[in-house]
C-alpha cells in the first residue's frame, strides 16, 4: 500500500483507505474511523492562513498571512503551517520539548504560546526534507474533492452524523436541522 499526503503535507494517508480502485475518494462511512477524523480535519483546514503568520498579523492583517500548506499534531489539536514557518515549529519541537506534547490535543495551543513569546528557530535551522517521487502518479485531489466531503455530510441526517463519530465542528456545514 502506498502513503499519501491529500491537500495539505505532514499527515500520510494509507492509499487503500483513502481510495476507491478507480482513484476516487471514498465515502466517508468507507473510511477507517482515524483517517474520516484526518480527512475532516482537513476539509476544515485546507486555505486556512499559517497559524505561526496569524499570530504575526492578526486578524485585521489576516490577507497578509501565507496560506497553510503543511499540519502537524492530531485532529484534535492541529498545527497549520505555511514553508517558512515550519523550521520554527520543528525547533519547538526537536530542541524544545514539543515532542513531549506529541499525540496531544495541548500541542497545538503550547506551539502557538511559544511563538507568540517570540520563539523562533535560529537562523539557518533545518526543516525536513520532503521527497515527493511520481507525483503524475498521485491521485488528483482538489479542495473539489475535499469539498464533496462536506456534501456528503449535509446530505446525511442527524443520526448518520453521529454514527460517524466524527467532529465536524470545524467545517461550515449548511445543515437543515
Amino acid at each position: 500500500m502506498a502513503k499519501v499526503s491529500i491537500g495539505l503535507r505532514g499527515w500520510r494517508f494509507e492509499e487503500d483507505d483513502v481510495f476507491d480502485d478507480d482513484g476516487s475518494l471514498k465515502t466517508l462511512v468507507e473510511m477507517p474511523p482515524d483517517t474520516r477524523s484526518r480527512i475532516l480535519r482537513l476539509t476544515a483546514l485546507v486555505g486556512e492562513p499559517c497559524d505561526a503568520c496569524y499570530l504575526e498579523h492578526g486578524e485585521a492583517n489576516v490577507a497578509e498571512c501565507n496560506v497553510g500548506s503543511i499540519v502537524y499534531g492530531e485532529p484534535t489539536g492541529t498545527v497549520l503551517l505555511c514553508g517558512p514557518h515550519e523550521s520554527d515549529f520543528l525547533y519547538w519541537y526537536r530542541e524544545e520539548d514539543g515532542s513531549d506534547l506529541a499525540g496531544e490535543p495541548e500541542l497545538a495551543n503550547a506551539f502557538q504560546e511559544w511563538f507568540a513569546d517570540g520563539g523562533r528557530a535560529p537562523a539557518g535551522y533545518g526543516g525536513l526534507e520532503h521527497v515527493e517521487e511520481d507525483r503524475d502518479e498521485l491521485p488528483d485531489v482538489s479542495s473539489g474533492a475535499l469539498d464533496s466531503l462536506e456534501n456528503e455530510l449535509c446530505a446525511m441526517d442527524e443520526a448518520e452524523r453521529e454514527e460517524l463519530d466524527a467532529d465536524v465542528e470545524d467545517l461550515d456545514l449548511d445543515l437543515d436541522e
